[in-house]
């Protein structure tokens, strides 16, 4: 078999792994992004809300590998009472020092349908107070079109990890924040 020919073969051979190898992103909309926070306490249950400020997250359909960044704000945290907001802010997140709160994606699980619904698992690192902690979010992901939604809740032990405990006197606070948020975001895909 001549050189040319063999050389072609390999090529042809190696194609289908190169074609594999697609990178996807997802571009998140902060207008469509829902935040909500509930905390349990004695009296009542505390709910509250953040803001997205942006988000991008880009993984190899192949290997799985994935990079990016989702930053919430975490100076918009607001539950609807003004001091409560204020001791939160000051003493429990000390969001004038820090003000964001990231997400880095680096493993996604599971496979993202054409069209229709998938269900994934994203491997990454939560950077809450000024630490690093491991997380995995279990997510539905709809595709339509090449608008993804996707939604996902979690539990945030904040005492555990470094945060101060709010309760007073007379109101007790559980040692956990539950998590719900949904978002929208645009798929683009890159070889």
């Amino acid at each position: 078999m001549p050189t040319g020919c063999i050389a072609l073969f390999a090529w042809l051979l190696l194609l289908p792994s190169m074609v594999a190898a697609q990178q996807i992103t997802v571009n998140l909309d902060p207008a469509q992004t829902k935040i909500q926070w509930t905390l349990g306490a004695t009296l009542h249950t505390v709910h509250g809300t953040f803001r997205l400020r942006s988000g991008s997250v880009t993984f190899d359909l192949q290997s799985g590998a994935a990079s990016g960044e989702i930053i919430v704000d975490a100076t918009s945290g607001e539950s609807g009472n003004d001091s409560r907001d204020k001791k939160m802010h000051k003493e429990v997140l000390e969001s004038q020092r820090y003000p964001e709160i990231i997400f880095s994606p680096q493993h996604v699980m599971g496979k993202l349908a054409d069209q229709g619904t998938s269900n994934l698992q994203v491997q990454g690192v939560l950077h809450i107070h000024g630490a690093n902690h491991d997380l995995t979010l279990s997510l539905p992901v709809e595709n339509s079109g090449g608008t993804i939604r996707a939604s996902t809740n979690f539990v945030v032990p904040y005492q555990q990890w470094g945060m101060k405990d709010p309760s007073t006197f007379l109101l007790k606070v559980e040692k956990t924040v539950s998590l719900s948020i949904s978002s929208v975001g645009r798929l683009a895909s890159s070889q």
